[in-house]
């Protein structure tokens, strides 16, 4: 009788065991197990329109040493969906918080988060799922007021006559606007959905030190207001987007620890900025006219930084090998 017992006890223990770890499994969300650079989400499986917070720390962080912490949001095609920068707290602990879905969520999937900090780098993946987007969170009902007490009635003064009302024309019913339009001045028209621009001009930003640089708000409307309201321009953004942010974090680390590459890339980028104003004058939404503008400032900024100083090197290299 006292083995059957023991072996009960033991028996027990050891289902006590298997369920709280059971439980303990599943308390926590998706994390990562980077000792230098740990972060985890708060969600595993996001629906369109869902919050998703990534939080994590720095071990040893040092404010003073120049590095920057940026993130890439990458689809389940390897396609860049956001990027951008997150300053740390004091203590070296961040977090960042983003809405899953958008125009360019297009797949379900894994969609993986990567941060970097110098050479530490760290990823987790979030599940979407898509679907109807839904909005978190319900508004608190109002506390209904207590009723007061009536007062005495009084005695209402007689009401003096008044004049009736000349009648007023009925106004005309409003046009009935279909799925995906909107009513603006009694007309329907469609309603535009552009981007959410997530990523940053990390160089130029490093260059001029702020995003309020007006440099840097010049490139930002370029690219929302101009290349982000046709086709085309989306997908150049796109595949300039992979190839720009490949290298764009490093070269911004590089202009906040070294003052003189600072002032030079800040002097290789002013002709370039120069020639990008062009793309302000096509009108918002026209295919032709960002496509030719667009096209044109692509050559004339291959004549200025490979075509002319290919030509001086050969004509001073003509000169030279004449004196001798």
């Amino acid at each position: 009788m006292k083995m059957r017992l023991t072996g009960f006890l033991a028996f027990a223990l050891l289902s006590i065991s298997i369920i709280s770890y059971g439980i303990s499994g599943t308390a926590f969300a998706t994390s990562d197990p980077n000792p230098a650079l740990p972060i985890s989400t708060d969600l595993e499986i996001a629906s369109n329109g869902a919050t998703v917070k990534v939080s994590g720390s720095i071990k040893d962080y040092n404010s003073s040493d120049g590095k920057g912490l940026t993130f890439i949001i990458k689809s389940p095609d390897n396609n860049i969906v956001g990027i951008g920068q997150v300053n740390p707290s004091s203590d070296g602990s961040f977090s960042k918080s983003f809405v899953a879905g958008g125009p360019l969520w297009k797949l379900n999937g894994d969609y993986v988060v990567e941060f970097h900090y110098g050479a530490d780098s760290s990823e987790v993946s979030v599940n979407y799922v898509g679907g109807e987007q839904v909005i978190s969170g319900q508004p608190e009902p109002e506390p209904k007021p207590e009723p007061k007490p009536e007062p005495e009635p009084t005695p209402e003064p007689e009401p003096e006559p008044t004049p009736e009302p000349e009648p007023t024309p009925e106004p005309e019913p409003e046009p009935t606007c279909g799925a995906g339009t909107e009513l603006v001045n009694g007309i329907c028209q469609v309603i535009k959905s552009e981007p959410e621009p997530d990523s940053g001009c990390l160089i130029a930003t490093a260059a001029y030190g702020t995003e309020l640089a007006p440099q840097v708000q010049l490139l930002r409307e370029i690219r929302d207001n101009t290349l982000f309201s046709t086709t085309s321009g989306t997908s150049f953004m796109l595949g300039f987007n992979t190839l720009y942010y490949s290298f764009a974090p490093t070269v911004a680390d590089w202009e906040r620890e070294s003052p003189m590459f600072k002032e030079t890339v800040k002097t290789l980028i002013t002709p370039m900025l120069s020639t990008l104003s062009i793309m302000s004058l096509a009108d918002e939404g026209s295919e032709a006219e960002v496509l030719g503008l667009g096209i044109s400032v692509i050559a004339l900024n291959l004549g200025m930084y490979i075509a002319a100083p290919a030509l001086i090197g050969f004509k001073v290299h003509q000169h030279i090998k004449s004196r001798k």
